[in-house]
């Protein structure tokens, strides 16, 4: 005979329950829902029949059937041991907390309709479109918080020890990512259900080009690199040359000016095709609210139409946009040049092109220098024995090594790495000096603390795995059917779990020189051996990680753009303010030198070059430059970078009178409000974020957070 149970809720009003009653079953559905933790009906089943079983037992023990909330509540979260999200949904929901969880979304939105929000430093959120997807973004971080996450997990998060980047998005798709559109190009390809041919001309090529970046980048969440794209278009540059060519030699003219004709014609179609991409790519807002963070690569392509293709992408860049007279330059796409010393250095073959890159830099910043053959670091070492480029994904990611035949580990010499077409699924970022500040103060162990905090990331980034391996192909057409993405080919409905075993999940690290400070007084230009010793830690216990999880993990340099703000408040509201710790309103950036060091530009690159291979996931290194014009002291820093096998960014103070168009370097504290030459208010200013550029004011006005800002303030050595 079968036992029936009364059930007490937390309200006092009793629920009837025995073996066939079905609200237990709908209200683990409901709530493996609300978790985004999908379970099938079999699960279901077993479940309810754990949690009948229980409540037998407890009926034993205590010679009755009528049980407390809490008396019950013990039972259905020993059925639902092996889904803890459904079992922290199921008893941590109630009519006062959804209550408050509802007041958080509405204060969120209040706020950015009315104030709008300065997190990203690439969005405008004055515009309708942003601030319905910044308002999006909110309802999915605070439900992904209340309801993804464990106890810990959120009371780790709430703190401030740890800190989930773009919550709202990483239950839905992918990070950042080198997107394969060569793979996508070659033979034609799907699009909203339209069919595209393969490009014939280099013109088709570039609008093709555009078309897919921006929707495929609406699919993701980061940043959406075109690898190589001097090489991807030389196929197509020679399609064209071809039928000009034939054009000319059709009508009589001889075969060297046919050639030359032919030649100018191809350099106009790749300037126009590059101020095109420009154009779009920063008048467009994407689905996320904010501009579409593309990155291109290019340098190495040795044939004629891949040089052309360098010359005129850097020649577009310097020229800007805007009317004449008032022209300044865009944000993206964001600018790589990949620097081969065989092809690069002085006297050699393409030379020419890294004087052209030096001098677009000067003026422009970008582009931005990945050193190929290098004295460290996995890019150089990748490049040296394999040929391969692995490419930067957003402002600094960077995959690890993953074989064409053996996965995570080569099986002969004949295995080569792929990295074309892979991506990030997530980051998570800790607080270090919160974590030693805590151990301090509770007397444990600085490296236990650490371990606890790492195992949670862990298991979020697990988390994470096992969700986003449920999601369908359609999801992403053109990355996981068409090919934009190693491995994807799939059907509509497969699962894109084999496209997951390739894809990187990154621990983040800021503020490695507030952590040496904290630990002994000294910042990391002044020591630096704990902090070397931190992240030496992490990185083993990552690599131990992924060998159990078969996840690949990395570590990553974080670019703190609000976060450098919000880590220093957590900081405060737990440890207090401590001098060159947290007297501050920002912490400093990944393992970068405080901004504010007095120190030479090759003096920055050989203090951050010691943590260089210690952050294989992502990791940039930018040096000042005061007198830009000083163009062989910009070439020596870069050929320095280079030379130690960095990926090298510089920083030039940019400005721009809206009004009277006047430009100028303004650098410092000193930087003035107005214009110098007709003192109107109206300046566009330009400086380096962290791994990108953005709009420190335009029209006067900034996008910029205010942590940022003040670290600007400071800057010095950056």
């Amino acid at each position: 005979m079968e036992n029936k149970f009364i059930l007490l809720r937390r309200d006092g009003k009793e629920l009837k329950y025995d073996k066939d009653e079905v609200w237990v079953k709908e209200l683990i559905k409901i709530d493996a829902a609300m978790a985004l933790a999908p379970i099938d009906d079999e699960s279901v089943a077993q479940i309810n029949n754990t949690f009948y079983k229980e409540l037998i037992s407890l009926s034993q023990k205590l010679g009755r059937n009528r049980f407390e909330s809490k008396e019950w509540h013990s039972c259905i979260k020993n059925a639902l041991s092996e889904y803890p999200e459904i079992a922290d949904v199921f008893l941590y929901t109630t009519k006062e907390v959804n209550a408050d969880i509802y007041e958080q979304i509405c204060k969120q939105m209040s706020k950015i309709i009315y104030d709008g929000d300065r997190s990203n430093g690439s969005m405008d959120s004055s515009l309708v479109s942003s601030k319905r997807a910044l308002i999006v973004d909110a309802v999915e971080k605070i439900t992904y918080s209340n309801y993804h996450l464990t106890p810990e997990q959120r009371e780790a998060l709430k703190d401030g020890y740890i800190y989930i980047h773009d919550m709202g998005f990483r239950r839905d798709t992918i990070n950042c990512c080198l997107f394969d559109m060569e793979k996508v190009l070659d033979g034609g390809f799907e699009m909203g259900e339209m069919w595209y041919d393969e490009p014939e001309t280099l013109s088709e090529a570039f609008d093709v080009i555009a078309s897919i970046s921006m929707n495929a980048v609406a699919q993701i969440y980061g940043g959406f690199t075109i690898p190589q794209i001097d090489e991807l278009l030389s196929k197509y540059a020679k399609k064209s040359y071809d039928v000009y060519y034939k054009e000319y030699i059709d009508v009589g003219i001889n075969k060297e000016k046919a050639d030359n004709l032919a030649s100018n014609r191809l350099e106009m179609d790749f300037e126009k095709g590059f101020f095109s991409l420009e154009a779009k790519f920063n008048s467009l807002i994407s689905p996320r609210g904010d501009y579409p963070f593309i990155t291109i690569s290019f340098g190495i392509g040795k044939d004629k139409y891949s040089q052309m293709a360098t010359v005129a992408a850097l020649k577009v860049r310097k020229g800007g946009h805007g009317k004449e007279g008032f022209k300044k330059p865009v944000l993206f796409p964001k600018l790589v040049f990949l620097y081969d010393k065989n092809l690069h250095g002085k006297g050699k073959e393409l030379y020419y092109l890294f004087q052209n890159a030096i001098d677009c830099s000067s003026k422009v910043m970008y582009p931005e220098y990945l050193s190929l053959t290098g004295e460290k670091g996995i890019v150089s070492e990748v490049y040296k024995k394999y040929g391969k480029v692995i490419s930067p994904m957003c402002c600094r990611a960077f995959l690890t090594k993953w074989f064409e035949k053996g996965g995570e580990t080569p099986v002969d010499e004949s295995d080569v790495p792929v990295f074309i077409g892979r991506f990030n699924i997530g980051v998570v970022s800790m607080n270090l000096p919160m974590i030693l500040a805590k151990s301090r103060k509770t007397g444990e162990d600085f490296y236990s603390v650490l371990e606890y905090y790492l195992n949670i990331i862990r298991n979020i980034h697990k988390r994470t795995y096992k969700f986003l391996s449920e999601k369908k192909a359609y999801t992403n057409p053109l990355a996981f059917m068409q090919g934009g993405i190693y491995g994807g080919n799939l059907n509509r409905d497969d699962k894109i779990e084999p496209l997951l075993k390739s894809a990187t999940a990154s621990y983040g690290i800021t503020a490695l020189n507030e952590l040496q400070y904290l630990y002994n007084c000294k910042s990391i230009v002044e020591d630096g051996k704990f902090a070397l010793e931190v992240v030496k830690y992490i990185n083993k216990r990552v690599l131990e990680y992924q060998a159990k999880d078969h996840i690949q993990y990395s570590v990553y340099g974080t670019p703190a753009e609000s976060l450098c703000g919000k880590q220093v408040n957590s900081f405060r509201e737990k440890y207090g303010e401590i001098e060159n710790v947290s007297d501050r309103d920002y912490f400093s950036n990944s393992f970068h030198c405080h901004v504010s060091e007095d120190i030479t530009q090759i003096e920055k690159q050989n203090y951050e070059f010691r943590f260089w291979d210690l952050f294989n996931g992502g990791k940039i290194q930018y040096v000042r430059v005061d007198v830009p014009y000083n163009i062989e002291a910009l070439e020596a820093y870069v050929t320095h970078a280079m030379e130690l096998g960095l990926y090298e960014g510089i920083n030039i103070s940019l400005a721009y009178c809206d009004n009277c168009g006047y430009q100028w370097n303004n650098r410092g504290s000193d930087r003035p409000d107005t214009c110098p030459r007709c003192g109107k208010k109206e300046m566009t200013m330009i400086d380096r974020m962290c791994g990108y550029i953005a709009f420190t004011k335009i029209h006067g006005k900034s996008r910029l957070n205010d942590a940022k800002m003040a670290e600007i303030r400071d800057r010095i050595s950056m």
